[in-house]
């Protein structure tokens, strides 16, 4: 399915599914950490992302199973409130 303007519903997700975060903030360490603390003993991956052309910001890319929306948006609401984290996607 192709999303656009013209698409009048979302995607069917089905669960549990891997669900990809991207956190971006400025600095390597407290990005780990945080989504050390975050993801707890969830097991999970966690990859460097990119760094900003002037080096001042960095992301990382964590995924994990998640078994229910509630649980993604669990997980995205806390990323999204850490104060180490800039932005989420």
């Amino acid at each position: 399915m192709i999303l656009d303007d013209n698409t009048p519903q979302k995607p069917q997700i089905e669960y549990p599914t891997q669900w990809g975060f991207k956190i971006i903030g400025t600095s390597k360490e407290e990005l780990l950490a945080c989504i050390k603390e975050i993801m707890a003993d969830k097991e999970h991956l966690c990859s460097c992302g990119n760094v900003s052309s002037g080096g001042k910001f960095h992301s990382y890319n964590a995924s994990c199973e998640v078994a229910t929306k509630e649980e993604r948006d669990r997980i995205f609401k806390a990323f999204q409130d850490h104060p180490s984290v800039k932005i989420v996607i």
